[in-house]
């Protein structure tokens, strides 16, 4: 049987920059935007996962009401790494990161939605996910460059927003790093 030898704190931060040096580094030009997300363990997850692929930012949108407690809880406090930012309005969020040349994808299944593994996602790129029960908005929809699904092959027709999420962000990551 083999045995598993964990790496402690100090060896894991050997490999990574300095917490300075990390703040001072450019982050891939990826936005998340969270199209009335409103699970706070939600929103701390995709705050830990943009921390993980060092994105750009998180946009939370819609009339939230979020538990600091949870928040902190399931972002494990990387939230002070992340750049996050709060809208009253996922459109004009949009319509603003339209105007920097973001091309805009949202997560959904639709009757034009494409596997998102199929894209080739471009230098500046937002991923809009939505609501945990309604999915991503008309408005957010029609704002979209394109909307991307992830094949099921199980029973299930869905994920959870933040599982979804981490797939989907792995994948345009990825690509935008290995382009860049």
């Amino acid at each position: 049987m083999h045995s598993k030898i964990q790496l402690s704190k100090e060896a894991l931060r050997e490999t990574k920059p300095s917490r300075d040096e990390y703040l001072a580094q450019p982050k891939i030009p990826l936005v998340i935007v969270l199209d009335n997300v409103t699970n706070s363990y939600n929103i701390g997850s995709f705050i830990r996962l943009a921390d993980a692929f060092a994105i750009e930012k998180i946009i939370a949108c819609g009339q939230l009401t979020i538990s600091d407690k949870k928040l902190k809880k399931a972002s494990r406090n990387e939230a002070k790494w992340v750049c996050v930012e709060y809208s009253d309005s996922t459109t004009a969020s949009l319509q603003s990161l339209l105007k920097q040349d973001y091309t805009i994808y949202s997560v959904e299944l639709c009757q034009t939605s494409v596997d998102y593994n199929e894209v080739t996602y471009p230098p500046k790129c937002v991923l809009v996910l939505g609501n945990e029960r309604k999915g991503v908005s008309e408005a957010a929809l029609q704002l979209s460059h394109q909307q991307i699904h992830i094949p099921m092959f199980g029973m299930g027709n869905s994920l959870n927003v933040s599982t979804a999420g981490a797939i989907v962000l792995a994948e345009c990551a990825n690509q935008m790093r290995k382009n860049a």
